[in-house]
């Protein structure tokens, strides 16, 4: 199978910052694909979904708290090809929330510094996003 044959993924993923310039990291639980490895918080877009509206679907069941389309801020992406599919995914900040996040869902939590996120093993995919979080932070 070559790489034009795989199935498109597009996940949208957002990088959460907090007051103190922190981002948002969630660990994958037992029993995902990738299990153990910290990710930027956020899920597959579904079928007539926009990003947005998916991570502020995503940020309510993952993490319990709320935000909106306005303060969603497009930063990047990643384009990454796994072995049975192709991801796409938008990476988004949120500086502006409510709420107090807490993994709803099992997940580990952890709230790090742009400078320490290579100290977190992440998936291939979220590995290129980082230099561009430590340039805007």
């Amino acid at each position: 199978m070559t790489d034009g044959s795989k199935r498109l993924l597009l996940v949208a993923a957002c990088a959460l910052i907090d007051t103190d310039g922190r981002i948002l990291l969630a660990q994958r639980p037992e029993g995902k694909t990738l299990a153990g490895l910290w990710e930027f918080p956020g899920g597959k877009v579904e079928q007539g979904e926009t990003p947005e509206a998916c991570l502020i679907r995503e940020m309510e069941e993952e993490l319990g708290i709320t935000t909106k389309v306005a303060c969603l801020a497009p930063l990047t992406f990643a384009s990454h090809t796994y072995d049975d599919f192709h991801l796409l995914m938008p990476l988004f900040v949120c500086r502006r929330y409510q709420g107090i996040p807490e993994g709803q869902e099992g997940q580990a939590i952890k709230w790090v510094r742009a400078k320490d996120l290579r100290d977190y093993p992440m998936p291939p995919a979220d590995e290129p996003l980082i230099p561009i979080l430590q340039d805007l932070l």
